[in-house]
């Protein structure tokens, strides 16, 4: 049996005690074993640890009790030049952060990007990228192996926008296989565009390479297949460079996350509607009555709400069963839904009480006049449906 992988361990190097709680919260959030973290307040016992080998990645705070600055970023380089750095800036010292970046850090994380989401991506991505750029410098068949082994899918260019190499991965996601894509332009192989207003995304390996640092792309990013097939992803883009430091390319790590996109709209979705008949549940009602209230306020118009309910709903529930009783209230629904203008908000509460919204009316009486077109009975006869009528009450 082979025996479990350890998780990468992160050297935390941070004299501030909260700052570094707060960080190790984080990473623990990211997931049972996603990380191990080694906390040292000390440059010195830092530079201890990278002697001892085995860190994957170090969290940098450049204000520390043994060394300030640059200084501090400069040793932990001479002794871990393979160890990926990212460091900790504050929004005060920003401009330092950069200034070690451009001396070969990783990248640097301000205070808003420390949280349960963003801090474990950035050093998945590090590490991820780290491997790529160590793969570049051994032999061929040993690089495809070590790339092709990663879950990611990863894609590298030269520094005039070519593309030099696809992984498996890469393959599948963008339909282009790596003899095909070799060579080409990387917007010909990396078709990507903004999934709201459907307008090409700035080309990544063109910011990396600007910025001298990793960036990342919107949240809402779509992938566009060779074959046309759409899927969201999340990446990140990074300049690769030389032993000299010279910048020769970059490298884009991405995956696919239609699948988890899909999976929040539809708990928020759940969560704002009624399982039965899909109309918007008191959650979401609420929310529109305020919306409609505030627009009545400034438009000085009026507002209504019609109540309605069910007669004996319940014996038809006792007689014919739930499944019997979950079909009126569809058919209800999709009734109500007919009756009213698309500006209209028909919910249900719960059980067999309906509420509808009528957010643009010119008169009170304009309440009444709808309610009348809700107040019906059955029109087919069954044992007992054919005695349920819709009682109803108007509020202005």
């Amino acid at each position: 049996m082979t025996p479990p992988i350890p998780p990468p361990k992160i050297l935390l190097i941070e004299s501030d005690p909260v700052a570094a709680n707060e960080i190790r919260a984080a990473l623990a959030a990211a997931g049972s074993g996603s990380f191990e973290v080694e906390w040292v307040r000390l440059l010195s016992e830092g530079l201890d640890s990278l002697r001892k080998k085995g860190i994957a990645a170090v969290l940098l705070a450049l204000s520390l009790p043994d060394s300030h600055g640059i200084d501090a970023f400069d040793k932990v380089l001479v002794v871990a030049p393979d160890v990926p750095i990212l460091i900790l800036g504050g929004n005060a010292n920003e401009a330092l952060a950069k200034q070690a970046v451009g001396r070969g850090a990783q990248d640097y994380l301000l205070p808003g990007h420390l949280d349960s989401y963003s801090l474990p991506r950035a050093l998945r991505n590090a590490i991820e990228r780290k491997a790529v750029e160590d793969a570049l410098y051994v032999e061929k068949d040993r690089a495809v192996v070590t790339l092709n082994s990663i879950g990611d899918a990863v894609l590298c260019t030269d520094i005039s926008g070519h593309i030099t190499y696809l992984n498996l991965v890469a393959e599948a996601m963008t339909g282009w296989r790596r003899r095909e894509a070799t060579g080409k332009p990387l917007a010909e192989v990396f078709r990507i565009i903004d999934g709201t207003t459907r307008k090409t995304a700035r080309d990544p390996m063109e910011m990396a390479v600007e910025q001298n640092r990793t960036v990342g792309l919107t949240v809402n990013c779509v992938l566009i297949r060779r074959d046309g097939f759409e899927s969201a992803i999340e990446d990140s883009a990074a300049p690769i460079h030389d032993r000299a430091g010279r910048v020769i390319g970059a490298v884009i790590v991405f995956h696919d996350v239609s699948a988890a996109r899909a999976m929040s709209i539809q708990m928020t979705h759940s969560a704002q509607h009624d399982v039965v008949t899909n109309l918007p549940n008191r959650l979401l009602l609420s929310d529109r009555i305020s919306q409609a209230i505030a627009l009545a306020n400034r438009q000085n118009r009026p507002v209504a709400l019609i109540f309605l309910d069910l007669d004996r709903f319940k014996y038809i529930n006792d007689s014919l069963g739930h499944s019997t009783g979950d079909q009126l209230l569809r058919s209800v629904s999709k009734r109500l839904l007919a009756s009213v203008r698309r500006s209209d908000t028909v919910s249900r509460l719960g059980g067999d009480e309906f509420v509808v919204l009528l957010s643009e009316i010119a008169y009170p009486e304009d309440a009444a006049i709808s309610a009348k077109k809700y107040s019906f009975r059955s029109r087919r006869p069954t044992p007992s449906a054919d005695k349920i009528c819709i009682s109803m009450a108007a509020s202005v």
